[in-house]
């Protein structure tokens, strides 16, 4: 069973649009899925057709409960063909202070726990997450290897998520599993000049880590979410139904280990490159660029050094001959490079630094 975890910090992007309308297609084209509702609003249980007031079991049994993980299968609840959910409930914001005495290990991985428990029953789990980084969030990206961000197509979704890139990061570093990461643009208007804009900076900040696929802004959408149901269920031609049909194909084709094989042979060998950053008062420092998908030091070799009251952190890189654009994340802070004079202006504010590998 893959699980991906949809995520996102920001509220509106289309997260749990893309929950239900990426389950419709991938249910259509014959894949057993099941959407997990992890936010306490309740919108994709809702946006399934299920009445969570109406339900008398939800998540909360299946994370309170020590035993819950075997819970999960009675939890779920069928919504159409292929298609199940298990159900949120306002309830489940109160799991932060039911299981704060609790190590961090143990109420971190509970959804992962259940849902290996239930073994091949589907093809896909698809996890709709609240806007934040919270207790739920950090149970969805330790259940999953996959991850789609569903990024509006304006300024600030863009500056927003490359702090959601740097906490993926962080958790993937502490956690011990890498997850594969892809951007898919929504709410598109490709009438207006600052779309069409906004959407190139996209693709050229994120390169192969974007969907070809784009979502529209579609009125249909909204609709079928208020009845219940995917829109491939009630407006097959509509510009939505066709955007996640081609959204579904390209999730289907790229499951993490295609994703990781390298599709043809480099015509030049990566260099190894080096770059230091040196400071006396940074506790923590990692790079994020265009090579790595803005993800802080996915892929970096690092080595830490004193020499007197200053720290010298080393970023080993492997590079092929290219120009690439770079900053450091310092304590949180994304910084240019204070040694290096090249630079550009970056699409969200500030200045990148550009290293060129020859």
């Amino acid at each position: 069973m893959r699980v991906i975890a949809i995520v996102n910090q920001k509220g509106g992007c289309g997260k749990t649009t893309t929950a239900v309308n990426l389950a419709g297609a991938l249910a259509a084209d014959g894949h057993r899925v099941l959407v997990v509702d992890l936010d306490p609003q309740a919108h994709a249980t809702l946006a399934l057709g299920a009445d969570p007031e109406r339900i008398d079991e939800n998540l909360y049994e299946v994370f309170a409960d020590p035993d819950g993980a075997s819970r999960l299968a009675r939890v779920c609840v069928p919504v159409g063909e292929n298609i199940d959910v298990a159900p949120s409930g306002i309830v489940l914001s109160a799991l932060e202070q039911k299981l704060a005495s609790e190590p961090v290990e143990t109420r971190t991985a509970r959804l992962a726990v259940a849902l290996d428990a239930l073994g091949e029953r589907y093809d896909f789990a698809l996890i709709d997450c609240a806007p934040n980084v919270g207790l739920l969030t950090f149970n969805a990206l330790r259940a999953a290897r996959e991850v789609i961000v569903p990024l509006e197509t304006s300024f600030f979704a863009i500056h927003g998520v490359q702090k959601l890139l740097e906490t993926i990061a962080l958790l993937t570093e502490r956690i011990g599993h890498e997850l594969s990461v892809r951007i898919l643009p929504t709410l598109y208007d490709g009438r207006t000049r600052y779309a069409r804009q906004t959407l190139g900076e996209i693709r050229e900040m994120f390169k192969d880590l974007c969907f070809d696929t784009v979502i529209r802004q579609n009125v249909k959408l909204r609709e079928a979410a208020s009845r219940g149901r995917p829109i491939n269920a009630v407006a097959r031609s509509a510009n939505g139904a066709h955007d996640y049909a081609a959204l579904a194909i390209e999730v289907a084709a790229s499951a993490p280990d295609a994703l990781v094989e390298p599709l043809a042979v480099a015509p030049t060998p990566p260099r190894e490159v080096v770059v230091r950053f040196r400071d006396q008062r940074a506790s923590d420092v990692r790079i994020a660029g265009d090579f790595n998908g803005w993800v802080p030091d996915k892929g970096v070799r690092s080595l830490i050094e004193a020499e007197g009251e200053t720290r010298i952190w080393t970023k080993i890189l492997q590079l092929a001959p290219g120009r690439y654009q770079y900053r450091y994340v310092v304590d949180g802070e994304w910084r240019e490079d204070p040694d290096n004079p090249e630079g550009v202006a970056s699409q969200v504010g500030g200045r990148n630094s550009v290293l060129v590998v020859r």
